[in-house]
């Protein structure tokens, strides 16, 4: 299993390479469209490398995905949080009825002696 591990991991690495190879060109990424820039007198640009925006945008989208799935899964982790506490208060209660107080006798044979 390691092995296969290893071999996804050196293939993802090859073809990130060959990615960021391809894509060396450089692009200007702009805060704001060049109309309302010039409407607010601010304008940031950027020039960067095309396979970091690719990568960037991958790895944002990825953050999203996993922020979303955490959002949208709170309900089943506040349910099974609730679930263990009782299961954990049921076992605790009973090893407190199979107590000591329970191996003293049984009361119906205490009465028949």
């Amino acid at each position: 299993m390691r092995y296969i591990r290893y071999a996804f991991l050196a293939a993802l690495a090859v073809v990130l390479i060959i990615v960021a190879l391809a894509n060396r060109g450089t692009v200007t990424l702009h805060l704001l469209p060049e109309g309302l820039s010039g409407f607010l007198g601010y304008s940031w640009a950027i020039t960067l490398p095309l396979f970091i925006v690719i990568f960037l945008g991958i790895i944002a989208g990825i953050g999203v995905g996993f922020i979303w799935e955490w959002m949208r899964e709170h309900r089943q982790r506040a349910e099974a949080a609730g679930a263990k506490r009782e299961r954990d208060r049921l076992a605790h209660e009973v090893e407190r009825l199979k107590g000591p107080s329970s191996q003293k006798g049984d009361d119906v044979l205490a009465l028949l002696d």
